[in-house]
């Protein structure tokens, strides 16, 4: 599937086992949403954060993921989706043997800003991708809570 015109067509890497494509940008939609791709190699996540501006929304195209919001734990196949409102910490991973691949729907768009920026970095700067994060109203809460998973908080050795 090609990207959106106005979205760039360049796979980026969020961590080592992490990269994204956006699908759908913010300026084409208004600032209303934006849209990424995102395909997770076996035991990648995200840690544990919180938005304070955006609900997150998740469809799982490919594999399964374990996702904890709040106080719920589920795990989502292929076909599944689910939203995260904003202010609920939550946290992803890939807990399979296969690859994960899901669309990610932030609304409003402003992340967007983040995930370019971390795009740019190629996952080396994690202080300033952190930083970048609580500027846009995403505060990282704590480390993923699901056992040996590499995130941006602890990431995969290169090879």
């Amino acid at each position: 599937m090609p990207a959106a015109p106005d979205a760039g067509s360049e796979w980026w890497e969020v961590t080592p086992g992490e990269r994204f494509i956006i699908r759908t940008s913010a300026a084409e939609t208004g600032g209303i949403y934006t849209m990424l791709e995102i395909v997770a190699d076996p035991r990648n996540g995200v840690p544990l954060h919180v938005h304070a501006n955006e609900e997150e929304h998740f469809v799982v195209l490919e594999g399964s993921v374990h996702l904890t919001a709040g106080d719920e734990t589920l795990e989502l196949s292929a076909g599944d989706s689910v939203t995260v409102r904003r202010g609920t910490p939550h946290a992803w991973a890939n807990l399979s043997d296969g690859i994960v691949r899901m669309l990610i729907i932030f609304s409003p768009g402003n992340l967007e800003r983040t995930f370019r920026l971390i795009g740019t970095l190629k996952g080396e700067d994690l202080a300033a991708v952190l930083a970048s994060n609580e500027s846009d109203g995403s505060t990282v809460v704590g480390p993923p809570p699901f056992a040996d998973v590499f995130s941006v908080v602890s990431p995969r050795p290169r090879p």
